[in-house]
């Protein structure tokens, strides 16, 4: 079955990456790690507490939300394009009995993988800045996990309409550059007009670091359910469209 197949692409990918694994998580966890420090260490003794929380508090669990979207995308964006057009992994892997539903499933699950690795990273370092989390940040492990699967297909998407790699730069600065600004992680959203509020509680990042702030802490202050079979719906479609995108990009 497709399902258990996807593992064998999954697999692949793991192997090569095992033997680049100290640049590629430096690569990935820079930014976030960063911004924790400059923004939430530093300007944080600056600002005031934000729904209860210190800036470093209220700041982290969106940068770890965010470290699994970069993760994830980054993936399913160069690296996918590398195997589809330099490497011909896809086409070689067609030749065997696994499909193209198969390739995109290994390759969403691999994304998502090592997304949701950059965020448990991000989630164990808070404590060297004094963030202790709660217990229920142990539930935001799957919730980092569909994130992953979200924003892997989505750069997985992408990578079935690029024609060079100068394409996904468009995608950063366009789609996750402004998601990682605007989806709450640096300022309470009640904070702003009620207009732009709604837009920016539309951005797909946007629920997964309001319910990563929650789980994190505990505070289950917002209809969370509604939330997450949104995302559950919403990641679910995201997928298909992959499939079909990189299906039509492969067998013309």
């Amino acid at each position: 079955m497709t399902f258990f197949r996807f593992r064998t692409v999954w697999l692949r990918n793991n192997l090569v990456w095992s033997k680049h694994i100290t640049s590629t998580l430096i690569g990935n966890l820079g930014q976030p790690l960063l911004f924790l420090l400059a923004m939430g260490y530093g300007l944080g003794k600056q600002v005031g507490t934000i729904e209860g929380l210190t800036y470093l508090q209220f700041l982290a669990p969106g940068l770890a939300a965010s470290s699994v979207m970069y993760s994830a995308a980054f993936e399913t964006t160069y690296g996918a394009y590398t195997r589809l057009t330099i490497q011909k992994t896809y086409e070689a892997i067609l030749v065997t009995p696994l499909g193209v539903t198969d390739i995109v499933l290994g390759e969403i699950f691999w994304g998502a993988s090592k997304g949701l690795l950059s965020g448990i990273i991000m989630l164990a370092a808070l404590p060297l800045f004094g963030v202790w989390p709660s217990p229920w940040t142990l539930t935001l492990l799957p919730l980092l996990f569909l994130s992953g699967i979200f924003f892997a297909a989505l750069g997985l998407i992408m990578t079935a309409l690029a024609t060079n790699y100068e394409f996904f730069n468009y995608f950063i600065s366009l789609v996750l550059t402004p998601l990682f600004l605007f989806s709450g992680i640096f300022f309470s959203l009640h904070s702003i007009p009620e207009r732009v509020r709604i837009f920016f509680e539309l951005l797909p990042l946007t629920p997964f670091v309001t319910l990563s702030r929650m789980l994190c802490y505990g505070q289950f202050d917002q209809p969370w359910f509604v939330k997450l079979i949104g995302l559950s719906v919403l990641t679910f479609f995201t997928c298909q469209v992959a499939i079909f995108l990189i299906r039509k990009r492969l067998i013309q």
